[in-house]
């Protein structure tokens, strides 16, 4: 559960990552000094993925929160099947193509565009899309692998505009068939660590 001292000192936090006074981990991002992490998590059929929240996310989330940078007013989630592991340092400029963003409406997802996540409002320090998970039209001769996921401020399939604020290697591969309907919730959290 979030607590009232990480609201309080929300402004320390901008000053954290300013000053690299943060360490990235498997489950997301620890501020030592606050006793705070963030993280974010996937999930789908197969289960839930931990993940970390980018540099880029995170930047982004506390302008808007914290200072007077305009919000966005949507999220998109991708998926991409590169052999590739996100850091904190990825941007959006450099998903789609070191990740291998899903892009073919035939040899992959029929959607035109990247389905909008559409979450719930904010409770218990997290914020998520799982009771209205994301669909993905899976289209294919084959089949197609999803190695990841990523959440973006662009809707257009492939671009290399916006913010990202999550990216994550899911830790097994998921296989989809022509005609199915992929569903994939996303969730960011901040607690007391």
């Amino acid at each position: 559960m979030i607590d009232t001292d990480l609201i309080k000192h929300g402004g320390e936090f901008a000053r954290y990552l300013a000053n690299n006074k943060f360490e990235m981990t498997e489950q997301g991002i620890e501020f030592p000094v606050a006793q705070a992490e963030v993280f974010g998590e996937y999930q789908d059929k197969y289960g839930t993925e931990k993940n970390l929240l980018t540099i880029q996310g995170l930047n982004h989330l506390l302008m808007v929160a914290l200072s007077n940078s305009s919000k966005l007013n949507d999220f998109y989630l991708a998926l991409y099947s590169g052999n590739f592991t996100p850091t904190g340092a990825l941007t959006a400029a450099q998903f789609a193509a070191s990740a291998g963003e899903i892009v073919s409406a035939s040899e992959g997802y029929s959607n035109a565009t990247r389905p909008q996540w559409n979450p719930a409002a904010a409770d218990s320090g997290a914020i998520d899309n799982y009771a209205n998970k994301a669909e993905f039209n899976i289209a294919t001769t084959g089949s197609v692998t999803i190695r990841g996921a990523a959440l973006l401020s662009d809707w257009t399939k492939g671009s290399t505009s916006g913010v990202l604020i999550s990216a994550s290697r899911f830790s097994h591969e998921r296989v989809e068939y022509d005609g199915n309907v992929y569903q994939l919730g996303y969730r960011v959290r901040l607690q007391s660590s």
